[in-house]
Parts: structure tokens; sequence; C-alpha cells
């Protein structure tokens, strides 16, 4: 009887389709799963991790290059299954990351919700002086301790968005 999920892990060959249903179910729509696949075709996409359960991927992020700052990350998108959702597997997912990124000082930015992505280690004042195409008070940072001056500019998949 599978309980919870399995270790976080890269994402497979052949797992891409299982990954595609689940941001499709997770979001209610195509966007995410098209967003990934423009970040694939690009090779903008720095690496993609899964949480497997049993014979299922419940969890799925992924991180792409920002064009600028230079060896900066972006995170996104982030999904749970909707049957497993709430009971804190996001959080693990993202706190892992997070950890990582404070461990190895690698900034990785993120568009979302702040109750979420601050409880995981992401922080709106780490972002407060950056300059975003998107909007700053739902932007967030992790891996840096201070609040740089910086224009983002995401890959181009993000056009649109």
């Amino acid at each position: 009887m599978v309980i919870g999920p399995d270790y976080v892990r890269e994402l497979k060959r052949g797992e891409e389709d299982d990954v595609d249903a689940l941001l499709r179910a997770a979001f209610s729509g195509p966007a995410e799963a098209q967003l990934v696949a423009k970040l694939r075709k690009s090779k903008a996409i720095a690496g993609e991790q899964v949480m497997p359960m049993g014979n299922q991927i419940v969890g799925y992020y992924a991180l792409s290059y920002m064009i600028k700052p230079k060896g900066w990350l972006c995170l996104a998108p982030v999904a749970i299954a909707p049957d497993v959702q709430r009971r804190g597997y996001g959080k693990r997912l993202i706190g892992m990351l997070t950890e990582w990124a404070r461990l190895s000082k690698t900034p990785i930015v993120v568009l979302g919700q702040p109750g979420f992505y601050e409880k995981t280690g992401f922080t709106r004042e780490g972002a407060a002086q950056l300059h975003s195409p998107y909007p700053i008070d739902h932007t967030m940072v992790c891996g840096i301790t201070d609040a740089p001056t910086h224009q983002l500019v995401y890959p181009a998949a993000f056009d649109g968005l």
C-alpha cells in the first residue's frame, strides 16, 4: 500500500506525457504544458524534477535559465496532482529546492502566490528592487541574501503569458 510520495528525482526520458497530463490536470488547461514544451524545444530548461507516488507522477517543477541576470534560474511551472493537494507535498517539493538554492547560492526567481512560496523559503523582500515584466508583488527569490537591483529577462517561451 502506497501512503505517500517517493523521493524527488530528475525527470526520466519517456515521462514527458505523464508530466503533460499532470500539468493539464493541476491547472485545468493546456497553458503550463505548452510552456514546458516551448522551454524544452528552446533548450531553456535547466532541470525538471518529479515526485513519484506508486506508478504515477504526483509532483513536478521545471527550472529554466534566465536570460538576465546571468546565472539565475526561474521556477515555473510547479504542479501537484489535484487528488493529493493540500497534504504538504508541494511545500516539501519546493522546500528541498530552496534549501539547495541556499546552500549552492543559486538565485531562483518565482512568480506565484506569496502565501505558499514564502513558506518554502522564497522571499518578496529579496525581489523588492527587481524590475520584471510580471507583477513584482508576486515575484519572489531564494538563494540570495541581499536585495539586488536587476532587470529580469525570462526565456522567450514566457512571452505572452
